[in-house]
Parts: C-alpha cells; structure tokens; sequence
C-alpha cells in the first residue's frame, strides 16, 4: 500500500514537521524576548510546551529525512504507534498550553486594559504561532492514527 501524503517518511510529512518545529520555534522566541512572561503560569506553560513542540517535530523531521535519503517507508506498527502517541499528546499540551494563553491575553487585553503595562501584542504573537503550530500538528497526527487504524 502506497504511503497517503504528509504521512511519515514521505516529503509532505517533512514539510508539516518542519511548519510544526518553525511556528513552536517561533512561538518560543516572540515569548521569551518579552521579560514579564515568567509571571504568568500560562505564559510558562506555553513556552514549555513549545519546548517540547519543536523537539518532537524536530526529531520527527530527522527520520523522515532519513527515511526520505534511504528511500524507506515507516509503516512499521511500532513506529506509527509511537508517532501517533507522541503527536497526541504534544498535540494536546500546544493545543492547550494555546488556550490558556489565548485566555490570558484576553483578560489582559480587553477585561483589564492593562496592556500599556504588558507586551500584549508578543503575547499574541506567541499564541498565534502555537496554534498555527498546532493546526499543522493535527494532520500529522490525523494521517497516523489513520495509518495506525487500518492494520
């Protein structure tokens, strides 16, 4: 069976790995140039789980060119199981460390008008990008729970 495009070890999944490594990379850097990110759990959380974001695709993007440079398909089920495994849950920890920060901007922006004392626009940004980030996750994740489900 032919591997479906943006799966694993093809050249669409390296280019969603590299979207996903390049908007949880920049999610990280417009974060920590603010200086008053640390105060908020939120803000932290997001930069942890932008941490392990572009880890994870990062590692992801290497195999697949690996793959792509050997010409193999990961279609073994071990793999597919850790990659679907691993895409759900730094899915899950983007997705909601985005949330969160999503929702202390917000406040911060519209409920307290604070943001002549904040970096409220890089706190948007930042936010921004891990949901990009995590709308270039969903697929991946998607096409291997797909490939995992039709053995």
């Amino acid at each position: 069976m032919k591997d479906p495009p943006g799966a694993p070890g093809t050249p669409g999944g390296l280019g969603l790995r590299l979207v996903q490594a390049f908007f949880a990379a920049a999610a990280l850097a417009v974060m920590a140039s603010t200086d008053d990110f640390p105060s908020v759990s939120a803000f932290c959380y997001l930069v942890a789980a932008a941490i392990l974001q572009c880890l994870w695709s990062l590692s992801l993007a290497i195999i697949d060119i690996y793959a792509l440079l050997v010409k193999r398909s990961l279609r073994n089920p071990q793999a597919v199981c850790i990659f679907t495994i691993g895409d759900g849950i730094t899915g899950t920890l983007t997705l909601g460390a985005a949330c969160a920060s999503a929702g202390i901007t917000v406040l911060i922006g519209n409920d307290l008008n604070i943001c002549a004392n904040n970096h409220c626009a890089s706190f948007e940004t930042a936010t921004a990008m891990a949901f990009i980030s995590w709308f270039a996750l969903a697929p991946s994740c998607v096409l291997n729970f797909w490939s995992m489900a039709s053995r």
